[in-house]
């Protein structure tokens, strides 16, 4: 163990001489209290050093000690349903010890090592075995499996980074601690049920999949107009009250992936709170069991140690790849990456660099790349298929979209969900404006969706174009009013309405529209886009807008989204006969026999 003294002292960047001959991003421990920090350069003799800790009271001189290995995180059964800190000390623990305010230096197990977990053999690899074959120890290799929760089981699997050989022995069902070896190679390595590895090194996969299946959120304005898909990356950029916390929290509980991980980095302690105190009670709709039992939660508040804020998204990604790597579907939650980069910019601040714009490091964009290109949906080692969704939160002072995280962001993901204030302050959820935002997956998601509705591209398209074309009349209403208007450019206001408030706009309080599946999305769509085709037929044959708004089609089609269930469909059939049937009656009567409008007769 190389050891060094400390020898200048900057806030939480430290010098340190003595470990020259130690790594970059090793792992030391500083002081008496063997505060955690890492070695981010190396001049000569001297070291750098971020110390993730509260290093109040630390003295010149005091000991410095290189691990010899990088930071890392140990990974098996018993991290769903965890609060950690940024560097993996369970929260939860630490209180118990020392109550509602962290010492510096507290150290708590990241996995309970007295824990008793039920190790159940792979009966395909026991058999193999038992038959006398010779089983190479190859990385991925699957061993077993471990019930971590009534939703998530733990596989087992042969790490990366193993000498090579053969499986020799390999233990039978039963129950044993996270320490315990449950296989032994014919090179003498044994093969624990849980294992460390480094935060900042990507786990490796066999190959990298099409984004082609959706991550169905059941929000209707994400998963038609701007959809992500599973192994995809997305932003929500958003100022001070737009509902970015409030839209990952929906997205968490509704979303078809099978692990969560939210990361509070950097936000208000009583934001984390209330995720903290709202997750454990919510229910996860799909199991009718809590939340909990698939969610990891990392609480990096704003008013802990800032260099661990930096190192917290590393630490929810390499958990969430851990996860990945059995086949599992997970969405991480980072809320917000903004914080973290001003996380980055204190420390390159103390560490002297020269400064980029707006004060950020010349590195912000290299360290967002890294983050989010561990997104995807891969065939692991293992052989099975798994993902990483990646949704961070921005937070551009002001709301300003122009600053260099959301710029640099906007770079790294192919989903842009832009909060409007306007909307926000109206009350409209989620206030995601269709203006501002894009996704780049529609097109390799559109095989999904037509198998699920043929009309979804054709409908998507024709509305967002709708929703453009009220956005320009807009300006002329406020000019001379909508009743200067033509009639045909007054039933794009009317269905521009509708989309807002029967499509666009959730009621997360309602029970049947918090949640709408991807079947129910596009008939809705569907339908108002009809109404408005058919509408528009009526006001070329002479029919005055009047005659189409009296036939209470607008008001019922902006009320369907709450009188019909995601499971009684049949419901949108009924109305669309309905609403059918009045139109062509009108339009009927505004066309003679052979098929000549009045409005062609009187002229």
């Amino acid at each position: 163990m190389t050891e060094g003294r400390v020898r200048r002292i900057s806030g939480p960047i430290i010098r340190s001489d003595g470990l020259g001959s130690a790594g970059l991003f090793d792992l030391v421990e500083v002081g008496e209290k063997r505060l955690i920090g890492e070695i981010v350069r190396l001049e000569r003799d001297e070291a750098v050093i971020q110390v993730y800790e509260d290093d109040a009271g630390l003295r010149i001189g005091a000991p410095v000690r290189s691990t010899g290995r990088p930071l890392s995180v140990l990974l098996g059964p018993g991290l769903i349903g965890t609060i950690y800190d940024g560097i993996q000390r369970p929260l939860e623990a630490l209180f118990r010890q020392s109550g509602a305010f962290m010492e510096s230096g507290s150290r708590g197990d990241p996995l309970d090592p007295r824990r008793v977990w039920h190790f159940v053999a792979d009966n395909r690899l026991a058999e193999r075995l038992a038959a006398g074959e010779d089983v190479k120890a190859v990385p991925g290799l699957i061993l077993g499996t471990v019930k971590e929760t009534e939703s998530i089981s733990c596989t087992i699997m042969v790490p990366s980074g193993i000498r090579g050989g053969s499986i020799a022995t390999l233990e039978p069902e039963g129950d044993y601690r996270i320490d315990a070896a449950v296989a032994r190679t014919s090179l003498g390595e044994d093969i624990p049920i849980a294992q460390w590895w480094p935060v900042r090194m990507p786990r490796p996969a066999l190959e990298r999949l099409s984004p082609d299946q959706p991550l169905v959120t059941g929000e209707r304005v994400i998963d038609v107009f701007f959809p992500l898909s599973k192994g995809g990356t997305a932003a929500i950029p958003g100022g001070f009250g737009t509902g970015k916390t409030m839209t990952q929290h929906a997205i968490a509980k509704w979303c078809d992936a099978q692990v969560i991980i939210y990361i509070g980095c950097g936000e208000r302690g009583n934001e984390m709170t209330d995720v903290l105190t709202e997750f454990p009670k919510l229910l996860d709709p799909r199991t009718g069991r809590s939340l909990m039992e698939r969610t990891i939660l990392i609480a990096n508040t704003s008013n802990m140690p800032v260099a661990a804020r930096e190192v917290s998204i590393y630490t929810g990604v390499t958990l969430a790849e851990f996860y990945r790597d059995m086949g599992y579907h997970v969405a991480i939650m980072a809320d917000s990456t903004s914080r973290w980069a001003e996380a980055l910019r204190e420390l390159s601040g103390r560490m002297e660099e020269m400064p980029a714009e707006e004060g950020f490091p010349a590195y912000l964009p290299t360290r967002l790349a890294e983050f989010y290109e561990r997104a995807g949906r891969i065939k692991a080692l293992s052989g099975l298929e798994g993902s990483v969704s990646i949704i961070g939160a921005v937070s551009p002072p002001g709301g300003d979209f122009s600053e260099p995280v959301t710029q640099h962001t906007k770079r790294f993901i192919r989903c842009f969900w832009a909060l409007d204030r306007d909307l926000a302050n109206a009350r409209h959820y989620p206030a995601i404006s269709w203006i501002d935002s894009y996704s780049e997956y529609a097109e390799e998601l559109k095989p999904w969706w037509e198998k699920v509705n043929p009309q979804w591209a054709r409908s998507r398209q024709e509305a967002l174009d709708l929703l453009k074309q009220e956005q320009r009349l807009a300006e002329i209403v406020r000019l001379i009013g909508p009743d200067a208007l033509p009639d045909d450019q007054r039933l794009v206001l009317i269905t521009a309405e509708i989309l807002k408030n029967g499509f666009l706009q959730q009621n997360s309080y309602d029970e049947v529209d918090m949640y709408c599946v991807p079947a129910k999305q596009v008939r809705l769509l569907e339908l108002m886009m009809t109404f408005y085709r058919r509408a528009q037929t009526c006001i070329k044959l002479g029919a005055p807008l009047t005659k189409i708004t009296s036939l209470s089609i607008q008001e019922n089609l902006s009320r369907l989204k709450s009188l019909v269930k995601n499971d009684e469909l049949g419901g949108l059939d009924d109305f669309e006969r309905d609403m059918k049937t009045g139109l062509e009656e009108l339009e009927r009567s505004y066309r003679d026999i052979d098929g000549v409008s009045l409005r062609e007769i009187v002229s």
